[in-house]
């Protein structure tokens, strides 16, 4: 454990990016192999728009890293922080404790609040309003949705105490297992139902991104899937009964359109309707 966090204080920027990329091919590739949905939309043509706002989320995350690692360095050097106020403990318990809680304060909280206020859903509209989620769909994310992102992870870096380490240990599972979990790949029922008690899987994340509510409002976790369980937010629905998209916002010529999508936060607000045939 000590030499995972030694190399995760001083990463590269280049691992960073192989990591990104790395990420998104073995996925790419994975879904040719086992594909939860067919393809009949042309994949470059659709991860086009999504690839756009990935280097929007970069160039929007890479000027302000610095605010990161200078609010990590004071945590640690005014011994601010709930993982440094805990008793001693092992480095393995401490990492994980840390890695939890960014998760739910940078993912699961700053996720859910995005559903629940209004102006945040429209900037996160651009990530709902995918008709064809796979894994490139992970990145796609408005640049003010980033900026509301970034603002969440700094919270949770000044409130958890997190250092440097554990900060870029987290930021790489939060790629790896978004592009994971977004992926149009079918993995065993059962296998995925196992996976889906510690980590965010593939069906249980695809549920969120079904077009309607109640499910559309379900399922906010990105790494770790306890805290959907443990404040009420899980949802399970049929994998093959889920239809992307959101049914307030269905133009899907717009929906992929690099322009219509910067436009889409200043749209009339409009909230997914609710169906209860959908609910089991």
């Amino acid at each position: 454990m000590e030499s995972i966090i030694a190399y995760f204080e001083t990463i590269p920027a280049s691992h960073r990016s192989l990591i990104l990329v790395g990420g998104i091919t073995f996925f790419w590739i994975l879904e040719g192999i086992m594909p939860l949905f067919s393809t009949p939309y042309k994949k470059w043509r659709h991860a086009l728009p999504n690839l756009f706002f990935t280097l929007t989320t970069i160039i929007v995350n890479f000027p302000l890293a610095f605010l990161l690692l200078k609010t990590s360095d004071w945590t640690i050097a005014h011994d601010f922080g709930i993982i440094n106020w805990l008793p001693a403990m092992p480095l393995w318990l401490y990492v994980l404790l840390g890695l939890m809680l960014l998760d739910l304060i940078g993912a699961y909280t700053a996720h859910w609040v995005e559903h629940k206020v209004k102006p945040l859903w429209m900037v996160h509209l651009v990530h709902h309003s995918d008709h064809n989620v796979d894994t490139t769909t992970a990145n796609r994310h408005h640049p003010l949705e980033s900026l509301v992102r970034y603002g969440f992870t700094l919270l949770g870096v000044l409130i958890v105490g997190a250092p440097v380490g554990i900060i870029m240990l987290y930021q790489s599972l939060s790629v790896v297992l978004s592009q994971f979990n977004h992926a149009n790949i079918q993995l065993p029922p059962k296998v995925d139902r196992a996976i889906s008690w510690l980590l965010v899987s593939p069906d249980m994340h695809k549920v969120h991104h079904h077009y309607k509510l109640p499910y559309t409002d379900s399922n906010y976790g990105n790494i770790f899937s306890i805290w959907d369980r443990l404040f009420g937010t899980y949802m399970a629905f049929d994998r093959d009964k889920i239809v992307y998209g959101v049914d307030t916002f269905p133009d899907q010529k717009e929906n992929s359109s690099i322009r219509g999508l910067l436009r889409q936060p200043f749209h009339k607000y409009r909230k997914p309707t609710g169906w209860e045939g959908d609910v089991p």
